[in-house]
């Protein structure tokens, strides 16, 4: 049988990673979640154009409405951080780099997650 690594992965003994399927069906399924998502908060956007304050708090109130703007939120940033990790997979050449851009692609992606859902729980519950 014979041996189909390149002579590098023979020296290195690095095989597949067997991650880039996964990582592949993640985004694309983010993708597919976000077409429904991105629609209805771009129809919630229309709807609420021109309204008060009190008309949008009380349009975010609605659990239904909370829970759509959170699940979107939620498979955007995935999506995003999924996107730029591979962006940064493929254009950062450093070891050393490359391992900082994904932490900080994560953290960024996380620290905008909280932020944005606390704001939307803060609008719908009334704080």
């Amino acid at each position: 049988m014979a041996d189909m690594r390149t002579p590098l992965k023979k020296v290195r003994g690095l095989g597949s990673a067997r991650e880039g399927t996964e990582h592949f069906w993640r985004q694309r399924l983010t993708a597919i979640a976000n077409i429904p998502l991105t629609l209805f908060f771009i129809g919630l956007l229309v709807s609420l154009n021109g309204a008060s304050y009190a008309e949008v708090r009380s349009a975010l109130a609605n659990p239904f409405v909370a829970l759509i703007l959170a699940m979107f939120l939620i498979s955007g940033l995935y999506h995003m951080r999924l996107g730029m990790q591979v962006i940064i997979e493929d254009y950062v050449h450093g070891e050393g780099g490359k391992l900082a851009l994904i932490v900080l692609n994560t953290f960024f992606t996380i620290a905008v997650g909280v932020a944005s859902l606390f704001a939307l729980l803060k609008i719908a519950f009334g704080g």
